[in-house]
């Protein structure tokens, strides 16, 4: 059953399929959504999109919001769902973005794409989470990183709540929540008995601190330079055996493509290489499924990765 519903996954390509909601136990947190066709908000730098360039429909999906996984205020995730036959398991995908180490880019903005994507995957056969997670300077390196974990772990330990396969859990980083997965998986004294993810997807991110770090950058990471080969994710992600996509913008800032292409090679010299995407216009959450035209190539290798994900399961 449940390689019928990755199937209906792969070969989806709209996601208005106007689904009925679902009830679960923790119901009291469940609101019905539906995104804005108003004046959009000013984009990100970055993002290619705005909230209502999309056309993606929320019909038919519930959200469960601000669930506590962490101790601070800021550890809060959001979970989406459609109804499906009941007793299948989905695979769930769990959003990690953000646009500065410090928490001050365009936070409505990026929520708003993200609400989009996860309407789109729940509508598509999966369960989508997104994380909320501390910034600096209240903040510092490895805070992300820990609270990746302690997210993953609640959801490996709720996925059946939402109708999600535990063992099916692929976290996607976007921006600055790139490093932060990035880091949670190169660095292993960060990660939690139960932090199981089976792939990871990595998006327009840094993954070593740069040598000429911008004001978050220093924020998160500190001024010390001779720290920042201690604090690189790279090293650790050569070692790591899930699979991985990655990708970047062709538009991006240089070092974010730089340091793309230099994981990507050092993954290749391991005998790991990641399913690799370089789109042609400005990243944003939503190029994951295409919802924004910045290429189609990255929405196909997260479809090849739940394929092949999907596969291990079979008999």
């Amino acid at each position: 059953m449940l390689k019928c519903l990755a199937f209906s996954f792969l070969m989806a390509i709209a996601a208005n399929m106007g689904l009925p909601s679902p009830s679960h136990g923790v119901s009291r947190n469940l609101v019905q959504v539906g995104l804005s066709d108003g004046p959009a908000a000013t984009p990100t730098p970055g993002a290619s999109t705005t909230p209502a360039q999309t056309g993606v429909s929320c019909d038919g999906v519930s959200f469960t919001r601000t669930v506590k996984y962490g101790a601070d205020n800021l550890n809060v995730l959001d979970v989406a769902t459609a109804q499906t036959k009941p007793g299948v398991k989905r695979p769930v995908v769990v959003f990690i973005a953000g646009d500065s180490f410090k928490g001050d880019g365009n936070v409505a903005t990026l929520r708003s794409l993200v609400e989009q994507a996860m309407c789109f995957a729940a509508n598509n056969g999966l369960v989508a989470v997104n994380v909320s997670y501390r910034v600096a300077p209240a903040a510092t390196w490895p805070a992300g990183a820990r609270d990746v974990a302690a997210a993953i772990s609640w959801v490996y330990e709720n996925a059946d709540l939402f109708g999600g396969n535990a063992q099916e859990i692929i976290p996607i980083g976007y921006g600055t929540g790139a490093f932060h997965l990035a880091s949670f998986l190169a660095h292993k004294e960060f990660q939690e008995k139960d932090d199981f993810v089976a792939g990871a997807v990595l998006v327009s991110g840094i993954y070593r601190p740069t040598t000429d770090p911008g004001e978050g950058e220093r924020a998160y990471f500190g001024t010390d330079p001779s720290t920042y080969d201690k604090r690189s994710a790279i090293p650790g992600l050569t070692a790591i055996e899930e699979p991985i996509v990655l990708a970047w913008s062709a538009v991006d800032s240089p070092q974010f493509i730089v340091q793309g292409e230099k994981l990507k090679d050092m993954l290749c010299g391991a005998g790991h290489c990641p399913r690799t995407a370089v789109l042609s216009k400005a990243s944003s959450p939503v190029s994951v499924f295409d919802l924004d035209g910045a290429s189609p190539d990255l929405h196909e290798r997260l479809r090849q990765l739940i394929g092949q994900i999907d596969a291990r399961g079979l008999p």
